[in-house]
């Protein structure tokens, strides 16, 4: 369990350490260019959930949906890291990646009514949408689960 804890604290410490910065040190929609072509810091903010989906939706529905979904997703964590984690320091490394990106982006829900993103990826004129450490490390945690449990762990 300290395993998991750890993992969780270091997730949400980066991501809310690395959001400050960018609120610090950059003006909303503010981008400087890090690697010509390729990636840019950019302070921009999602009201919405993934690519912006719901944004559009009143603020108070919003900030009741996003709280309920991340608070019911940690449950389940919960439940999956007693199974799961148990089993293995990967599952265990993963669902803790999961929990520390639902806690990061939750306590910007909380504190601001948005997530702060900032990791501004493209080629040409092509973007991918903007996203934030917490963002990563929920890509990085379902795709290291899936990938262990489908190569490694046939149960």
């Amino acid at each position: 369990m300290v395993f998991f804890f750890a993992i969780i604290l270091a997730v949400v410490g980066i991501d809310q350490a690395s959001k400050a910065w960018i609120l610090l040190h950059f003006a909303l929609y503010e981008s400087r260019e890090v690697i010509p072509g390729l990636f840019n810091l950019t302070h921009l903010t999602n009201n919405g959930a993934a690519f912006g989906m719901l944004a559009g939706q009143p603020a108070v529905w919003r900030q009741v949906f996003f709280i309920a979904a991340a608070s019911v997703a940690l449950v389940f964590i919960w439940i999956a890291q007693r199974s799961f984690g148990r089993r293995s320091r990967v599952y265990a490394a993963a669902l803790a990646l999961i929990a520390g990106g639902a806690i990061g982006n939750l306590i910007d829900r909380i504190r601001w009514g948005f997530v702060v993103d900032f990791l501004d990826f493209y080629l040409g004129q092509s973007h991918w949408p903007a996203f934030n450490v917490a963002d990563s490390a929920i890509t990085v945690g379902v795709t290291l689960f899936i990938v262990y449990n489908l190569v490694f762990d046939r149960q």
